[in-house]
């Protein structure tokens, strides 16, 4: 009996290798590579047309009795012009994710935190669609009796008997948002990790959207690794992908993420499916962020906001009062900026803190923002303006915790700053908008005419803004501005900000 072969693939990139090595050639990450093997089928793979043209014998001169096969490659006037129809999920902020809504035989890949809600956002989507098409909800890591048991609470599902201390059984009342004669319409459920059994399932019921929960428990018997390595998630995931393209089926994969916050396993995994979704959130904050950053049927960068209810989520269509402060109340060392996420624009409140540093270097934090912009923002003004940086500690938030990391922002972060510095309150009815260069400069930014809609939408009655672009007519005031001085002036004019204000006060 032959000896198995056996070689190492690493769990980081994928790559494989005939030997192990202590650090993976491919990636460079140390202890890295998981050993495999590998399995002779006995089963012989049938090529296409017989032999395939590498592994045909030789004819010793001998012409071929059968003619050649019709080619199947096509020009593009060949190919049909069918129009796809998307279906719409139910919730408007996925389908702005996606793109316009799911496309039929898709593979869409979510990832995020543990706990952060991406099966409980799929179990709504799947009630939802339930309405209209046959969905199959695959679960990995749940018991039929718990998924229900979620449903329930989600009113996805009819209420469930939960029995008491005194073993009497007490009804649980359901969300009155929910009907519960019309959920779970045409929703099927099956807790199983095998992927054959998965197949044959997908097979046997001809589901129109499949939901996989989640990929990392799928695992494939014929392969000798655990479930959740490089081999089982990559064959596994190709496995359904193929199903997918076949039968025309949906397919809604859940992938674990690593504690760097990308996707656990290969690489691979991320091109072979057509959109790459991430779940976002802080755990101690309500809303919830899903970003795109794969779309082969949209654009990406693409932006959905839900917030956590008690009774799942729900969807947030006007974010930018969720990250605005009060305006009624201004504070002094805050200011309005307004960030695009893809095609939404977001007003977003800045918030900064400047005290006199006790140490011998300066504490700078950020969050919400880019830290190194801060930093570059930090030398500007104190090169630039004259505010003597170095010797303050420097803390810029953004409100709500919203990751805002476009240079659109820094002219904002720029005036907080300042204001903080100064002890002033920037002008609560003004937005700032632009990018802070190295000179001192205000520099352009794209996407300004709908940045000034949403402020205008808003109530906002001034827009600080670069000069040398041109405006569309508004109820809005503009004041364009070149340099950084000129906004600081232009955004604090109440209290009569001169230059002279501006210089550094004598710290002890």
């Amino acid at each position: 009996m032959a000896k198995p072969k056996s070689f190492f693939v690493c769990n980081d990139c994928g790559a494989e290798s005939p030997q192990w090595f202590g650090k993976c050639p491919a990636c460079g990450t140390y202890n890295s590579l998981e050993e495999q093997i590998l399995i002779q089928s006995s089963v012989d793979v049938p090529t296409r047309g017989g032999v395939s043209g590498w592994q045909a014998a030789p004819n010793n001169g001998k012409s071929n009795a059968k003619a050649p096969k019709q080619r199947a490659s096509l020009t593009f006037d060949q190919i049909s012009d069918r129009q796809v129809t998307r279906w719409e999920s139910g919730y408007g902020e996925l389908d702005r994710v996606l793109g316009g809504g799911v496309v039929p035989g898709s593979m869409v890949l979510i990832g995020g935190d543990p706990g952060i809600g991406k099966s409980t956002l799929l179990l709504q989507v799947s009630n939802q669609l339930a309405q209209r098409y046959r969905i199959l909800y695959i679960s990995g890591e749940e018991s039929g009796q718990q998924i229900k048991l979620r449903a329930s609470r989600l009113g996805v599902a009819k209420p469930l008997s939960v029995v008491g201390d005194d073993n009497e059984p007490v009804a649980e009342n359901p969300p009155k948002s929910q009907a519960p004669e019309n959920v779970g319409a045409d929703l099927y459920v099956l807790p199983e990790t095998d992927l054959e059994e998965i197949l044959r399932e997908v097979d046997s019921l001809k589901p129109n959207v499949a939901v996989i929960d989640s990929i990392q428990t799928v695992f494939f018997p014929a392969l000798t690794s655990a479930p959740g390595s490089v081999a089982q998630v990559r064959e596994c995931t190709a496995a359904l992908m193929k199903v997918a393209k076949h039968e025309d089926i949906t397919m809604l994969i859940v992938g674990h993420v690593t504690k760097e916050g990308a996707i656990a396993g290969p690489k691979v995994l991320e091109h072979l499916v057509d959109t790459v979704l991430y779940f976002e959130g802080d755990r101690f904050a309500s809303h919830r962020l899903l970003r795109t950053v794969k779309n082969r049927f949209g654009a990406t960068h693409e932006i959905g906001i839900f917030e956590m209810v008690s009774h799942g989520l729900r969807e947030v269509p006007n974010p930018s009062e969720l990250f605005l402060g009060n305006r009624d109340d201004p504070a002094p060392g805050t200011a309005i900026v307004v960030a695009c996420e893809g095609t939404r624009p977001i007003v977003v409140e800045l918030q900064a803190l400047v005290s006199p540093t006790s140490y011998p270097s300066p504490r700078r934090a950020a969050t919400g923002i880019d830290y190194n912009r801060l930093v570059q923002i930090l030398a500007v003004l104190e090169k630039r303006v004259g505010i003597p940086m170095s010797k303050l500690d420097s803390y810029v938030a953004s409100a709500g915790g919203l990751n805002v990391e476009e240079p659109a922002v820094d002219l904002g972060i720029a005036i907080a700053i300042v204001a903080s510095f100064r002890d002033r309150i920037v002008d609560p009815g003004t937005v700032l908008i632009g990018e802070v260069g190295l000179g001192g400069q205000v520099r352009s930014v794209s996407q300004m005419e709908l940045r000034l809609k949403e402020a205008a939408k808003l109530g906002f009655k001034r827009a600080i803004v670069p000069k040398g672009q041109k405006f569309p007519d508004l109820n809005i005031e503009i004041l364009p501005v070149s340099k950084v001085i000129d906004a600081i002036i232009a955004a604090i004019p109440h209290q009569e900000l001169t230059t002279d204000d501006l210089e550094p006060d004598e710290y002890e």
